[in-house]
């Protein structure tokens, strides 16, 4: 199985590509949002770095959110595209389950954040490979109380623990620690390792879609304008 997996959900863009059990190629930029202008190059360098070609590929992955939906759209529209052309399969990951596959945690409950803006964050838990908390949006006091309850021992990860680092530290105090920053992103590797695990649960590329947990700022701004017209 050859896989080549994208993630444009956050500021680091990623690629990777997986041949038959191993990472054979991985690299993600920080690249201060500009994905719709270098994941493909980053497709072009990764397959051929790797020694593949478009038509040996197998699958396609996508990080499908949440995360930031210029982002989100921008990978879902890529591997949509690829799919359709080269009539191969496509799974969608969830982005912060592949944020949380990306590090080694021995009994701590992995809590992987993204900052969702307006005081949000975007977050999950997992523990050992095993997921205790769905998805969610959230006011960070309000995440942190669920949290709170499903263990001792946090480790954070992720681009909200920038924005909310000592916030979480004074809530949780010496119950938490936070990922490395070499550790801190997702990783690209792990959207095909994910990938490669759900395989069976490959989709078309008609029906794959961005996962959104709340409508976007747009949408949301005219649905406030019309309830004040109405209200």
């Amino acid at each position: 199985m050859i896989i080549l997996a994208i993630d444009t959900s956050g500021p680091v863009a990623g690629v990777s590509v997986w041949c038959d059990g191993a990472i054979r190629y991985e690299a993600a930029a920080v690249n201060k949002m500009t994905h719709s202008e270098n994941i493909m190059p980053m497709v072009e360098e990764a397959l051929l770095r790797a020694g593949v070609t478009k038509e040996q590929l197998t699958l396609l992955a996508v990080t499908v959110g949440p995360g930031s939906f210029t982002g989100v759209r921008i990978g879902v529209t890529a591997v949509k595209a690829l799919s359709h052309a080269l009539g191969i399969p496509c799974v969608a990951v969830d982005a912060l389950e592949a944020t949380a596959a990306g590090l080694e945690a021995q009994d701590e409950i992995v809590c992987p954040i993204q900052d969702a803006r307006v005081q949000q964050v975007y977050g999950a838990a997992f523990c050992n490979g095993k997921r205790l908390l769905d998805d969610c949006v959230l006011k960070l006091p309000e995440y942190l109380d669920k949290i709170s309850l499903l263990g001792e021992r946090f480790l954070f990860t992720g681009d909200g623990v920038a924005v909310y680092r000592q916030q979480i530290a004074d809530c949780l105090g010496d119950r938490v620690r936070f990922a490395a920053a070499p550790c801190a992103y997702l990783r690209p590797a792990a959207v095909a390792a994910l990938a490669a695990r759900d395989a069976d649960k490959a989709v078309d590329y008609l029906t794959l879609q961005p996962l959104y947990l709340r409508a976007p700022q747009a949408e949301r701004e005219r649905a406030a304008r019309e309830a004040k017209q109405h209200g």
